[in-house]
């Protein structure tokens, strides 16, 4: 099974920028979107096979997560119940007989860091939500996070300490959340691979420079790590300041029915 995550930065600018010739090349079972900004009736790409899952912002044009999805799921949760942050449509949970898997955007702190408030709040309910899922079955956790938690995940770390996205309160808050009970599974299987990115600024060809952060992650349950078995960071795809990111989950066993995926 082939899931696949990508802050698209506004679904409907990406669409132009080459997003479903990705999405057909890739063919991922389950796809998940952040900061879509947009509603059901503002983009035209709902392609078939696929369930769809959106969980738009109440502002208009702003945040916003979406799921394709081969299987459908057992059930779908919209939120984390604290309206403060689903009123941003930061969160989507699918239920499938096996793992939970959890679609998230975290709050950005702002470059003032005017948000670390909320951002800690934040940290604080979707720590217990996500533990409370984990007591019922394994959970895979996947979307931006908007924080390089380490060094390596950072190509200017000393100048970038105390910045937005790298602070330490929010790098201490990720490592709480790890040690709730799930791991990095990109940092698992590549503890010391360097330059591996998933944003870059628009500004002065960072890109180009591979000058960035990773800061998109796929998380996982600890018990399930040896699930996974690919990981993949698609550092070629434009569209988007981020670039999607991927793993490949061992075939599991479905409900009665259903062929084994």
């Amino acid at each position: 099974m082939k899931l696949v995550s990508w802050n698209v930065a506004g679904f409907r600018a990406c669409l132009k920028k080459g997003f479903e010739e990705f999405f057909q090349e890739v063919d991922a079972d389950i796809f998940c979107l952040q900061e879509v900004k947009a509603t059901m009736d503002q983009y035209d790409f709902h392609p078939k096979g696929y369930f769809e899952y959106l969980y738009p912002a109440e502002r208009k044009g702003y945040s916003g997560t979406l799921i394709f999805s081969k299987i459908e799921p057992i059930s779908v949760t919209y939120g984390i119940g604290t309206q403060k942050f689903d009123s941003e449509g930061r969160s989507i949970t699918l239920e499938f007989p096996n793992f939970y898997l959890v679609n998230l955007y975290v709050p950005n702190v702002k470059r003032s860091l005017e948000r670390m408030d909320e951002r800690m709040e934040w940290e604080i309910k979707i720590q217990k939500y996500l533990k409370n899922l984990d007591k019922e079955k394994p959970v895979i956790i996947c979307g931006d996070f908007n924080v390089a938690h380490t060094e390596i995940d950072i190509k200017n770390a000393k100048q970038n300490i105390g910045n937005a996205g790298f602070t330490d309160e929010e790098r201490e808050k990720f490592t709480e959340l790890l040690n709730q009970g799930f791991l990095d599974t990109y940092r698992y299987y590549h503890p010391d691979t360097k330059d591996a990115y998933t944003w870059w600024s628009y500004m002065r060809n960072v890109r180009e420079k591979n000058i960035g952060w990773r800061i998109d992650y796929f998380l996982v349950s600890n018990r399930w790590i040896d699930k996974i078995i690919d990981t993949k960071i698609y550092s070629e795809v434009y569209g988007s300041d981020h670039c999607p990111i991927g793993i490949t989950l061992q075939t599991l066993k479905s409900r009665k029915g259903e062929k084994d995926r």
